[in-house]
């Protein structure tokens, strides 16, 4: 059974046979989308982040391991932005097919992929005030989705910035705006949506499951 956000369980990295297998899935698929990726440079810069991310969790796994379903949750997520990064987001094959067979007007992977982080690290960011800031109550709830606010718009910034400082030609393939001069606001909004959803699949859960709030 995996451990969660109320009764995290920290194990060594040796004896937690699940973590050894999640990271070797994700570096299967990292790997896998390592391979020839369409814009070579763009995909350099879609992995800067991701480096320093998961090099800031195994730095931190020994000191404060987050629990099996965070981390399974933030890897979920790597793993989209790993397929994002091979095709650029506007490119992504299977947002094609989504465009073609709903109509719409652009390729909506970019977009999946902002809802999918507010959608899937709120949770984590959510253990993490549970468990440094002992938050109870209303707190729980509201404190990740700022976070994930606030971190969706300092990546719009941090985007931004470096497309214009370091690689200008990539332009649009980095942005993946797809001609929108409205994106960086709906990925924001797509975001938000997700950690609202989030914390009211977590509320829910625990108000069925009559869960108390942790103890101090």
């Amino acid at each position: 059974m995996l451990s969660h956000a109320a009764r995290p369980n920290p194990r060594p990295f040796r004896e937690n046979r699940f973590l050894q297998g999640l990271c070797a899935a994700y570096a299967l698929v990292w790997a896998l989308t390592a391979i020839r990726p369409l814009y070579p440079g763009d995909w350099v810069m879609e992995n800067l982040l991701v480096v320093l991310s998961v090099g800031g969790l195994a730095w931190t796994y020994r000191r404060f391991p987050l629990s099996d379903l965070s981390y399974l949750l933030i890897a979920a997520f790597l793993a989209l932005h790993a397929v994002g990064a091979h095709y650029t987001y506007s490119n992504v094959p299977i947002g094609f097919w989504m465009k073609a067979h709903w109509g719409l007007a652009r390729n909506p992977f970019d977009r999946i992929v902002h809802f999918s982080f507010g959608l899937l690290l709120a949770y984590p960011v959510r253990e993490v005030f549970m468990r440094v800031a002992r938050t109870r109550g209303f707190w729980n709830y509201y404190l990740p989705l700022d976070v994930v606010l606030a971190a969706s718009a300092v990546y719009e910034i941090i985007e931004s910035t470096t497309a214009r400082l370091s690689a200008p030609e990539l332009g649009d393939a980095f942005l993946g705006t797809q001609g929108d001069i409205w994106d960086a606001q709906k990925d924001m909004t797509a975001a938000a949506v997700g950690a609202v959803l989030t914390m009211l699949i977590v509320a829910l859960v625990r108000r069925l499951n009559r869960m108390p709030e942790p103890a101090d």
